[in-house]
């Protein structure tokens, strides 16, 4: 049995409302703010979709994008999970966040630890 949400670490095809194609990581899902979060992402513009404004693909690849659910006309799961590969951590329900390298999570926000209130 699954525990958590499945599809974390799966590569997802999402188009935003405004026909732009994406691809990404599946990083998290937050229901409370109505977001979805890819890592590793990138934009393939409108491609041949119809729209009033086309925006060509980018080369760049983001290292994040969190997006408004709202706003995203669909979402399929191009491939599952891979499996553990590059030493990441063990697929363990208490870990809550993880962190390699140097920068900071999507929505790390909050006071550091020690820090005083005056």
């Amino acid at each position: 049995m699954s525990q958590g949400i499945p599809y974390l670490g799966s590569k997802i095809s999402l188009i935003s409302k405004a026909e732009i194609r994406y691809e990404g990581i599946l990083y998290t899902i937050d229901p409370n703010e109505s977001t979805v979060a890819l890592a590793k992402v990138r934009s393939f513009g409108t491609e041949d979709r119809p729209t009033d404004r086309p925006v060509p693909a980018r080369d760049e690849t983001f290292e994040y994008i969190i997006f408004r659910g709202s706003d995203i006309k669909d979402l399929h799961v191009c491939e599952p999970p891979k499996q553990q590969s590059l030493g990441g951590p063990p697929q363990d329900p208490a870990i809550v966040k993880q962190s390699c390298g140097h920068t900071s999570p999507p929505n790390a926000g909050g006071a550091a630890v020690g820090q005083d209130g005056g």
